[in-house]
């Protein structure tokens, strides 16, 4: 017994993780969580181009001249 309270201890956190990855499955929250994950990758482009439209542009006709 001793030796199961060690383990589930030692493991706790990836116990939980797993215990968490099954309800997400089990609930189908993982389309949610990647729409979301998507929207917020689209937002930081987004900023990323709106604070840096100089350098944006040169990288991207450089790109396209390289093509």
């Amino acid at each position: 017994m001793e030796d199961f309270k060690k383990f589930i201890n030692q493991y706790k956190g990836a116990i939980i993780g797993i215990i968490v990855a099954i309800v997400i499955l089990a609930t189908r929250l993982y389309s949610l969580i990647v729409g979301i994950l998507l929207v917020l990758v689209g937002a930081f482009i987004g900023n990323y181009v709106q604070q840096n439209k100089d350098e944006v542009k040169t990288k991207l006709k450089s790109f396209i001249d390289k093509m």
